[in-house]
């Protein structure tokens, strides 16, 4: 095997295993354990670890005050039960963010636009959330989620039942909750508007909900 400009060998012997090097090589340690020095000062050293990239997570909570979220768990419930979490697994919130805002259009939310431009700018490099549809129930923010990921400047997403990272079915799993969301809201749009047509042709005319309470006359 070549080495710099030196060639060395191994001998893997059933009891004894060496290396067998030149003599401007140093073989230092225990055999296989140790470091390996040629005469070009290059270095083998088999037990290098790689640390895994420290985490910091920002929180973010949503809730919508539309109709179509209205059994959503509400924002400082969502806080309480990600900051248990938290604590439980020993994870680290660099900051919290909410909002009420609806997620169905995409860019319509200010404090989500401000927490992809601050994961762009590495000030976080995870997210910590009740669950995936909270932040995305539309294609051009999940894109934008997932392009983060694939930049790997979103290194994580951690929700309450589970977690995605930059791997390719986790990333697919992601994309599936979120447009499953999605299609919630647009079967929802559907349904509504069929409503409004069999009412039409039941004689029935669509128009604004009278005012309750009592009269001001």
């Amino acid at each position: 095997m070549l080495y710099g400009k030196s060639y060395f060998s191994i001998d893997y012997s059933p009891r004894h295993p060496k290396i067998k090097t030149p003599s401007n090589c140093a073989w230092t340690s225990t055999p296989l354990t140790g470091t390996l020095t040629t005469g070009m000062s290059t270095k083998y050293n088999q037990n290098t670890t790689i640390e895994p990239p420290k985490i910091e997570y920002c929180l973010y909570a949503r809730k919508s005050s539309e109709s179509d979220e209205r059994q959503a768990m509400s924002i400082d419930s969502q806080i309480d039960e990600m900051l248990t979490l938290a604590k439980r697994d020993n994870l680290k919130i660099k900051e919290i963010k909410k909002e009420s805002h609806s997620a169905k259009m995409s860019g319509s939310r200010p404090v989500f636009t401000e927490l992809l431009h601050e994961l762009r700018q590495k000030k976080f490099n995870g997210i910590l959330t009740w669950a995936p549809d909270r932040l995305s129930r539309n294609a051009g923010d999940l894109g934008s989620v997932v392009d983060l990921m694939d930049q790997v400047k979103l290194i994580k997403i951690q929700t309450y039942s589970q977690s995605f990272s930059n791997s390719p079915n986790e990333k697919f799993l992601l994309m599936i909750l979120c447009s499953q969301a999605k299609l919630e809201n647009d079967n929802k749009g559907l349904n509504v508007q069929r409503g409004l047509r069999t009412k039409c042709a039941m004689g029935w005319r669509p128009s604004i909900a009278p005012a309750s309470g009592p009269s001001s006359n």
